[in-house]
């Protein structure tokens, strides 16, 4: 990768000659002091993923890139299969019957096991493709066109921490870096004044917490930067400084303290990303601004995002989804959507399966559909990889009597742009939706896959930690290259 960007975002390209003429040198660059909790949030810098130092090993782009940016549409909860893209009719024909007469029932999270439960909602056959869709996405089925939807994922955990660390890392523990944070150490950051790795955090944060965004024990600098959908999207981004000159005084007493703890003792992650992050939060001040903007948009995009409905969390999703299209127009490498609250729950509907997937498809239907849309019209979608997913599915039989439990032997994802194969289907289920039979996808797989399209060798990207080479794929996965076009 070269450091000049396809991209408007350029690195600074000067060479100190020693780390306090570095820090005297670029003290106008550094974050002002009210800004120095951002020190956890950048994912920035070539550079760094060129040091030997940080364990550099053969980074990309190690082949033709398909996609530049990645926008992860995390449906927190565990959306059903059965009742969205994967339609079985004989759930409706078995409906009130027992499951265990039909199929082996394995052991469930809380063993509340009811009758098969068909869907309350219908499907119908969408675009060339055909692809069927249920009626809870009315606006996403206009855009069957352009997915690739995979029907036979499973995950290695039934519970939603564990699930969730496995989605975002790769691993079920905790601690382990996100692939956000993968796709920066392996790529390096295009944009010198937004982080390369940012969630938006419509309100619900997973459970698992902030380490579904760390860098784990990669730098510091390529942990996930949390904004919200709304107003500054960080806190104190606005300079408190009377006037420029006060700024750089105070600047300048950072440089030179942070040159005296480097000669003391030498080069440590915590203060190199420290340094990186003061550099960045400097120009946050420009660039957030700027791109939190979203009422500059025309009044028709807004329109067609969802901005005017009356229904408050489409309004915040589809501010979400507007900000990560101007974020991947501004360079963010890996940009990540958390839902919004809904009043209810998240896709996790032990109970009251209706209304809870109906508030959350409504909260998100209609922005999804308008980014697909408007990243097409710009020319963005084949550099952008949007991915949808929740952490597992749902059982095809109830929970109680009107909910469903968690199923991590058979759900769906899809991918869309970023070269995946438009308006097709890979994998299934068993003819109840419970299990995957044909073309089973496994995290690592959507990870190596994921990494594939954007020019990276999953098993070339690794990090020396605890004695061993470790990646986001652990010692699996297989790029699915029949999704690819």
């Amino acid at each position: 990768m070269t450091k000049h960007s396809l991209f408007p975002c350029q690195r600074y390209q000067a060479q100190p000659s020693s780390r306090r003429d570095m820090l005297r040198r670029c003290a106008s660059g550094f974050g002002a002091v009210a800004l120095a909790g951002l020190a956890q949030d950048a994912a920035y810098s070539l550079e760094s993923t060129q040091s030997e130092e940080l364990g550099k090993a053969g980074h990309g782009p190690h082949h033709q890139v398909r996609a530049k940016n990645v926008i992860f549409l995390y449906m927190d909860g565990g959306p059903s299969q059965v009742d969205t893209f994967d339609p079985k009719p004989l759930l409706t024909k078995f409906n009130g019957k027992d499951p265990g007469t039909l199929f082996d029932v394995e052991p469930t999270q809380f063993n509340n096991n009811g009758t098969v439960l068909a869907s309350p909602w219908e499907f119908q056959q969408h675009g060339e493709s055909g692809i069927p869709v249920s009626s809870l996405f009315p606006h996403v089925a206009t855009c069957v066109d352009e997915l690739a939807v995979v029907r036979s994922m499973v995950s290695e955990f039934p519970e939603h921490t564990f699930a969730n660390y496995f989605l975002h890392t790769g691993s079920g523990l905790q601690g382990r870096p996100s692939m956000g944070a993968w796709v920066n150490y392996g790529l390096g950051s295009v944009c010198q004044n937004l982080p390369g790795f940012v969630v938006i955090n419509g309100g619900l944060i997973p459970p698992g917490g902030l380490d579904c965004f760390g860098s784990g024990f990669l730098p510091a600098s390529y942990q996930g930067s949390v904004f919200k959908p709304s107003g500054s999207g960080v806190a104190n981004i606005a300079p408190t400084e009377s006037s420029p000159q006060r700024q750089r005084e105070k600047l300048d007493l950072i440089g030179q303290l942070d040159g005296f703890a480097s000669q003391q003792f030498g080069r440590h992650d915590s203060l190199d990303s420290a340094i990186r992050n003061y550099e960045l939060a400097y120009a946050m001040q420009m660039a957030v601004p700027e791109v939190m903007s979203i009422k500059d948009e025309p009044a028709h995009v807004q329109k067609m995002y969802g901005m005017e409905s009356t229904y408050e969390p489409t309004r915040i999703y589809a501010a979400q989804c507007l900000i990560a299209r101007r974020m991947i127009e501004s360079g963010v490498r890996f940009v990540e959507l958390t839902c919004p609250k809904v009043g209810g729950d998240r896709w996790d509907q032990h109970g009251n399966l209706k209304q809870g997937h109906e508030n959350n498809a409504r909260a998100v239907d209609q922005p999804i559909a308008a980014l697909l849309k408007d990243l097409r019209q710009r020319g963005m979608l084949d550099e952008t990889l949007v991915v949808w997913a929740g952490e597992f599915g749902r059982t095809p039989f109830a929970q109680g009597k009107d909910g469903r439990d968690h199923n991590q032997f058979g759900f769906t994802v899809w991918m869309a742009g970023g070269g995946v194969k438009r308006g097709t289907t890979y994998g299934a289920t068993d003819e109840f939706g419970y299990k995957a039979i044909e073309n089973r996808v496994e995290v690592h797989d959507l990870h190596a896959t994921m990494l594939h399209l954007m020019g990276v060798d999953h098993t070339r990207s690794t990090f020396r930690f605890g004695g061993r080479d470790m990646r986001l794929t652990d010692v699996k996965g297989h790029v699915v290259h029949d999704i690819i076009a």
